[in-house]
């Protein structure tokens, strides 16, 4: 009888004690896991190391190197004055364009800062910023064919470069067009100034900056525009890095940085 109660008490010690556990683990907080927790705590993860990895490729005027190696261009500049107001410093990496997501979310980078073209695919692999910059994809070519291909239906036996993953190449692949590929858009117009290719498609930023008179590529120029699109800065999806870019760009934009750089590297801003 004995031994029987002293078998009853000890497990009546053990249930309270697995009953006070779980009354312990009720109280404590969720915390969250794998990505979700990742993306809640990205600003914070950004200000703790001290440091703003930026994705780019060489695209002028956004991003290139001046004539001492340094980086470069609206964006550039945009970057860095955001980093300065987040407290951190600004790092650049040149990334391949294609697999920009993947760079993304392995944290080799915090954002895409690259003049990228706000795309519906973008949108469900990464979150986007508001739209900044104005844009439009438009083909270049040697200046003196630009009359013979006044419209779509006249290129269809051209063949044009176009920068892999693009929106140049969603826009060709929309019209029909023949493309051949390239890892960034300056080598499409590379590609056409070499004969490799008739002509290529790019943001009109690029070839104001990089066609006609005075520059690199003196006779290519700008033709018709096939689309018109926005730029916007892309981040992990659930990052609260978005909408602090947000609100320093309104900061940017009413104290006249934005603007100024705007006029600079003569870009028309959203709005």
């Amino acid at each position: 009888m004995k031994k029987t109660l002293c078998c009853l008490f000890a497990l009546l010690l053990v249930l309270s004690a697995v009953f006070a556990f779980a009354a312990c683990k009720k109280d404590e907080p969720s915390t969250p896991s794998g990505n979700e927790a990742d993306a809640a705590s990205d600003l914070a993860y950004i200000t703790d190391k001290g440091t703003l990895v930026v994705g780019i490729t060489e695209y002028e005027p956004m991003d290139y190197l001046d004539e001492n190696g340094d980086w470069t261009g609206f964006d550039a500049e945009y970057a860095t004055a955001v980093a300065g107001k987040l407290g951190v410093k600004v790092e650049f990496i040149e990334i391949d364009w294609d697999n920009k997501v993947n760079e993304l979310n392995s944290k080799a980078i915090d954002c895409i800062w690259n003049g990228m073209t706000i795309l519906d695919d973008l949108k469900t692999a990464m979150d986007i910023t508001d739209a900044y910059v104005i844009n439009a994809q438009v083909v270049v070519m040697k200046a003196d064919k630009l009359a013979d291909y006044p419209d779509v239906e006249s290129m269809k036996d051209l063949t044009f470069a176009v920068e892999a993953g693009s929106a140049g190449a969603g826009v060709a692949a929309d019209n029909g067009l023949n493309t051949t590929e390239v890892n960034v858009q300056a080598d499409a117009l590379t590609e056409v100034a070499s004969g490799a290719a008739d002509a290529c498609i790019i943001d009109i930023t690029m070839a104001n900056a990089m066609t006609g008179e005075g520059t690199s590529y003196a006779d290519l120029a700008a033709g018709i525009s096939l689309s018109e699109e926005e730029y916007g800065v892309g981040v992990r999806l659930g990052s609260d890095l978005c909408a602090k870019i947000n609100e320093i760009t309104d900061e940017l934009i009413a104290d006249g940085t934005l603007t100024a750089l705007a006029e600079k590297y003569e870009l028309t801003l959203v709005g």
